[in-house]
Order: C-alpha cells, then sequence, then structure tokens
C-alpha cells in the first residue's frame, strides 16, 4: 500500500497528462496493487455481507480519470483510488461500502449516497415508521465506536415535503445521503492487518446497510 500511497503523492503534485503519460507504468504497478488489496478486502467482506460473494472485486475499482466536461476543474485526474461494493456492483442506488485511498485522507464508508427521489421517499418512510429501530442502531456501542451518527454533508435545510417541522427525528428526515465514514491514517493503510481493521469498521456499518436495504425491499 506503500507503492500507492507514494504514487498519488507524486500524481497530486503532477496533475497533468505529460507526466501521467510518462509515468504510466507507476500508475499500472499501484492499481494491480489496489486490485490486489480488493480481492484480500472483498473476502474480509463477504463474511459481514454474503450478498457481495459473487462481485469481482478487481472490477470494484473506480476510474482514475476526471470528467471535467462541466467543470470548472480540468484537472485530468482523481488524486485518488476508490472502490465501491454492493450487491449489484458499485453502489448504484443500493446500499454497500466505498474504500477511499489517498495521502492523508484515507477512509471507509457505508449506506447510501444520493438515492434518486423513490428510494430517498423510501427510506424517509421507514425512518419515519422505524424510527425507535434506527436510533437504537445508532446507539449501539459497536456503532458509537466509530461514528457519531450520519455524515452530515448532504442534507436539506428544512422539513422534507410531507413531514411537519416539528417532526421527533427531523433531523434524520433531512438527510438526502445516508452514510457513516470513519477515517484512517497513512500509517494505517500501510499496516499489514488494515483489512482486518477495514472489516471491523464494515462490520459496525452492516446494521445501517441491513436497514436501508430493508426500507428499499
Amino acid at each position: 500500500m506503500k507503492q500507492i500511497l507514494s504514487f498519488l503523492s507524486k500524481l497530486t503534485k503532477n496533475n497533468n497528462r505529460d507526466w501521467f503519460e510518462k509515468n504510466k507504468n507507476q500508475y499500472i504497478e499501484a492499481k494491480t496493487t489496489f486490485e490486489d488489496f480488493l480481492e484480500v478486502f472483498h473476502k474480509e467482506l463477504i463474511k459481514i455481507d454474503e450478498s457481495l460473494g459473487a462481485l469481482n472485486p478487481r472490477k470494484m475499482a473506480f476510474r482514475i480519470y476526471r470528467d471535467v466536461r462541466f467543470s470548472k476543474d480540468k484537472r485530468p485526474y482523481k488524486t485518488n483510488f476508490g472502490a465501491g461494493f454492493s450487491a449489484k456492483g458499485k453502489m448504484e442506488q443500493e446500499p454497500g461500502f466505498y474504500l477511499h485511498i489517498e495521502p492523508g485522507k484515507s477512509f471507509l464508508a457505508g449506506g447510501i449516497y444520493m438515492p434518486d427521489a423513490e428510494n430517498l421517499a423510501k427510506i424517509r418512510q421507514e425512518i419515519d415508521y422505524n424510527a425507535e429501530a434506527f436510533l437504537k442502531m445508532m446507539k449501539a456501542a459497536s456503532f458509537k465506536k466509530y461514528f457519531v451518527g450520519l455524515d452530515d454533508f448532504d442534507k436539506l435545510k428544512t422539513a422534507p415535503k410531507g413531514y411537519p417541522k416539528d417532526h421527533p427525528h427531523i433531523s434524520l428526515l433531512q438527510h438526502k445521503s445516508f452514510i457513516v465514514s470513519y477515517s484512517f491514517t497513512d500509517n494505517d493503510v500501510t499496516n499489514p492487518n488494515f483489512h482486518k481493521e477495514l472489516a471491523k469498521v464494515a462490520k459496525a456499518i452492516q446494521p445501517l446497510n441491513a436497514f436501508l436495504k430493508q426500507a428499499l425491499a
């Protein structure tokens, strides 16, 4: 994993096509190392969520090439390696796990990211109907060991349509993504037991994914 962090650090300082093409071999080596690690991590994940068993872990990695067509930021490459694991693939409108490797910014996340309107309505309805179960999950010691609650990066400022502003669980219903994440240092990432530490966090995430799957069923 040191090789991956080293390559990404260099890429951050040289995010242009000329440098990338001249150092393509370094990218290929780092990418292969990442895919090898995904195979190891996947073996841990399927112990936690059997629905991930049919996935090819090497194909769960996201492309390093950025889509800059509609962005003011024209840097051509991402400065991280990422991979998504969910029953149908890469967390497309379904709960799962997202691994992000980036120097000083690595993390494991879980839940569902930006569900469409139909799925978002289902999740909010499930929280409305089963708030006690959702809150019990978030208060569990295994959950609180890694997370203080849902990540707040994607929330409404007011009540969602169909719910009163004084709803007892309005702070949960305001979320547009239902994600938790746990950060790792570079030393964590390069530790030989990193996959085991990831598995511990994934196990803590799994009850959230199970609740969300139930909501979307």
